[in-house]
């Protein structure tokens, strides 16, 4: 599906549209990290008939612009896909989010309400859980992974997000688009600011904010993910007011891709809602 560049403040971001424009309500779908809009091809042609789709790589993901100096948390994303939006002529849209994409539709349901309609978060980040694994050591000790070769700190990266994998022949694959652009000039900077642009300040700030959120909300999760784990949609069931959850079994962190039938479904019921 043939995709287009958009100025947003002064950066180009990438994002393809699919469905019928300017009918039906807005769908906008947001990758995690460190993913792309790639993670959503297996559901993007699943989902109702009748909505405007729109999957967006965040900045310095995918084919998008490089950070620079921009603001990376979530409030600085949820800021952009206002401008986003605006550009597109979207009023306001249902927001699907994947792990560091539900974090940002959080942020958006919270300080921009009248922008979002409807609220679906999958394996998202949320409270005080934003990376684990190879990428939280990395995060932790940030000084020391800044030395790292980036042929040998992405050859980490993958070997943990295929254990996110249930089915690894299409872990492989995926994960070899998410990280390339990573490993082109200026990548592996990239790559470290987005990580150092985890707060669990801002996740905490966000989870004290749920109860304000009126969006009718529906919770998909992999039963299986370690990376952010059931738990985390227990909590954000129990703070947000009008939430749905679904536990997905068998499935690992990338439910969108090894569970897009059951994903679909789910946001064909809240389409409803």
């Amino acid at each position: 599906m043939r995709g287009e560049f958009i100025d947003v403040g002064g950066v180009r971001l990438y994002y393809y549209a699919a469905g019928t424009r300017g009918a039906g309500e807005p769908v906008i779908l947001i990758h995690g990290f460190p993913t792309s809009g790639h993670v959503w091809s297996e559901l993007v042609p699943l989902l109702p008939k009748g909505h405007r789709v729109v999957v967006l790589d965040l900045l310095g993901f995918g084919r998008s612009d490089q950070p620079g100096s921009a603001d990376l948390s979530l409030h600085g994303h949820a800021e952009r896909l206002v401008s986003f939006m605006d550009s597109l002529g979207i009023q306001d849209a249902t927001l699907v989010g994947h792990h560091l994409g539900g974090g940002v539709a959080q942020a958006m349901a919270i300080h921009h309400p009248v922008r979002v309609r409807r609220l679906c978060l999958i394996d998202s980040i949320g409270f005080d859980v934003v990376v684990t694994g190879t990428l939280a050591l990395a995060r932790a000790f940030l000084p020391l992974t800044r030395a790292i070769p980036t042929r040998l700190l992405l050859r980490a990266v993958h070997a943990d997000l295929m254990h996110r994998y249930a089915d690894q022949e299409r872990g492989r694959h995926s994960i070899d688009q998410y990280l390339r652009p990573f490993a082109a000039a200026g990548g592996a900077r990239a790559f470290l600011q987005h990580l150092a642009s985890f707060s669990e300040d801002e996740t905490n700030q966000v989870a004290r904010d749920l109860s304000r959120i009126s969006a009718p909300t529906a919770l998909v999760w992999g039963a299986d993910d370690a990376f952010s784990p059931p738990t985390v949609a227990r909590q954000l069931r129990d703070a947000l007011p009008h939430a749905t959850l679904d536990i997905i079994e068998c499935i690992r962190h990338f439910s969108p891709e090894e569970a897009p039938e059951r994903v679909a479904t789910v946001i064909e019921d809240l389409l409803k809602r």
